[in-house]
């Protein structure tokens, strides 16, 4: 069975304090799963399980105390950070935290494109860009100039996929991708997650404590506890 993502015995610790009153605080413990190709594996649990401190060593925002993780059987290693770019992408909580308000949003967009992909003129890039944008149910003629306050939560977190989708991960890791959008879109968030999974193929790393959402939305569950 292949294994896109294979995490075994994860441990992060963090120490407060000094060497004569030093106290250790464990955020995840002896965790372990995998994700196959083609799947959404949600990660649930109430806060403080650990499930946030998971995906930050899984990102290598991080180091874990203990534990190993391959992503297509390759170890996470300080030097080899390029994974993060190259495969595995990141959708946050809030969407209005990842655009800066006075920076127009497409500008994020020609950033990624000239960072982390091969160089293409500008008309390639829009095309590009206005390609992912419709594969979350918007366009480039929709945002091109548009700050974030001209956009809903929903939307932006929309936006914030389609730059996910950039560098054409394997895997992307959502955070509580709902959790600050509005109750009457959450539902529509959920569905582009199983649109991407079934028509492009990506996984996905879903971390939630909304139970509702994750059983409609996984292929499998786990679930954290503190």
């Amino acid at each position: 069975m292949d294994k896109l993502l294979e995490v075994s015995e994860l441990t992060k610790q963090y120490s407060q304090g000094n060497v004569l009153a030093r106290i250790i605080l464990t955020a995840a413990d002896h965790v372990s799963f995998y994700i196959k190709p083609a799947e959404i594996f949600t990660l649930a649990g109430e806060s403080g399980c650990g499930k946030t401190t998971t995906a930050k060593v899984v990102l290598g925002f991080e180091e874990a105390t203990s534990g190993t993780i391959l992503h297509n059987g390759k170890p996470q290693t300080r030097k080899e950070k390029v994974w993060i770019t190259e495969g595995v992408q990141a959708i946050f909580q809030d969407p209005f935290s990842t655009f800066n308000p006075l920076r127009t949003v497409d500008r994020y967009f020609f950033e990624t494109v000239q960072n982390l992909i091969l160089p293409v003129s500008k008309q390639q890039a829009i095309e590009l860009i206005d390609q992912k944008l419709k594969a979350v149910g918007l366009s480039y003629e929709e945002f091109a100039g548009k700050y974030p306050s001209e956009f809903s939560g929903g939307q932006l977190q929309r936006i914030s996929i389609a730059r996910a989708l950039l560098t054409s991960p394997t895997l992307l890791i959502a955070d509580e991708p709902v959790s600050m959008v509005d109750a009457s879109l959450r539902m529509s968030i959920v569905n582009l997650f199983k649109k991407l999974r079934d028509e492009l193929g990506v996984s996905i790393l879903y971390i939630t404590h909304d139970l509702a959402t994750a059983y409609y939305v996984s292929d499998r569950i786990a679930i954290m506890f503190r």
